[in-house]
């Protein structure tokens, strides 16, 4: 009889670990503009994702997983970041870390400017990208990578003697996604999250400021944070919505102006349908998703999150 319980009990916990494990593995790889330095979404939500530094970080991660967790699906993400670093110091660093399981997706990019001694030169990050695909597909030949082309940096354009200075502020961006596609020509390369040209169509579309420099205009917000390098909340809040539609194929207006994230950051519904509408502009314009717009009938209230 006692034998007979031990074993119903051993039964009924083997079937809850097998329902907690989540249906899809994923692992942000990269740097300040993963963690979310300068903004309060660094420190969003960290018990929901698992960093592998064991630093507490939330950050975009954290922010993802709350979309899909409102989207119903079911994810168990991971981030491994170091500020300041290209993904060769993951590369050369972190594998052993990386490799202790099979990734069903992963999210990576390198540093903003490409390489940070050659600012522009693709070089490095296309070798890397190739190394470290071929090294995940090692652990799981079906994994999807994505390559997370960054924003323009405010501080590369406006301030004298810079890599972009006078240019135009959308060019960064698209030099920085030309170096991405190079690189996505890796085999296990699945696609590239155009980060940077959405924040491009929220400036375009008037949502955002294009130059913190001479103050922000009124009824815009601020996608950079104070050093005018790294992003606001705003500004990591747009790198979620793009990586969530690309990885996800959901429409991120699908979240609804509602969406709880974006709430708990402090934004308000106008600020959030509308940075949605950009992320979407930008996916849509590479068939990324199909069009699919939701708005969620429930009032916005701090438990939606819960």
């Amino acid at each position: 009889m006692k034998l007979a319980s031990v074993l119903s009990a051993s039964l009924i916990f083997s079937l809850s670990s097998l329902q907690a494990v989540a249906d899809t593995s994923i692992l942000f790889i990269g740097n300040s503009f993963t963690y979310g330095w300068g903004s309060s979404t660094r420190h969003y939500r960290p018990d929901t994702v698992t960093d592998l530094n064991n630093e507490g970080i939330g950050g975009v991660p954290a922010v993802f997983k709350s979309f899909t967790d409102q989207a119903g699906l079911d994810y168990d993400v991971y981030l491994q970041t170091r500020g300041g670093a290209g993904l060769d110091f993951h590369l050369a660093e972190k594998l052993g870390v990386m490799g202790r399981r099979p990734w069903d997706q992963v999210v990576m990019h390198g540093y903003s400017t490409l390489d940070a001694n050659n600012p522009g030169d693709p070089a490095v990050l296309v070798d890397t990208v190739g190394q470290m695909s071929d090294f995940f597909y090692g652990l799981n030949s079906d994994v999807e990578v994505y390559l997370t082309a960054t924003w323009s940096r405010a501080d590369m354009v406006y301030l004298d003697d810079r890599p972009w200075t006078g240019q135009p502020i959308y060019q960064m961006a698209k030099d920085v996604r030309a170096g991405y596609d190079k690189a996505a020509a890796a085999p296990a390369v699945k696609a590239v999250n155009g980060v940077g040209e959405a924040w491009n169509r929220a400036m375009e579309n008037g949502i955002a400021d294009p130059n913190p420099y001479d103050g922000i205009d009124l009824d815009k917000v601020d996608l950079w944070t104070y050093d005018h390098y790294h992003a606001s909340n705003y500004g990591y809040y747009l790198e979620a919505l793009v990586v969530f539609g690309n990885v996800t194929g959901l429409d991120p207006r699908s979240l609804g102006d509602n969406e709880c994230t974006g709430y708990e950051l402090g934004m308000s519904q106008s600020q959030i349908s509308a940075l949605q509408q950009a992320a979407f502009e930008q996916l849509d314009s590479e068939s990324k998703v199909t069009p699919a717009p939701l708005v969620l009938p429930e009032p916005v209230a701090s438990q939606r999150c819960n």
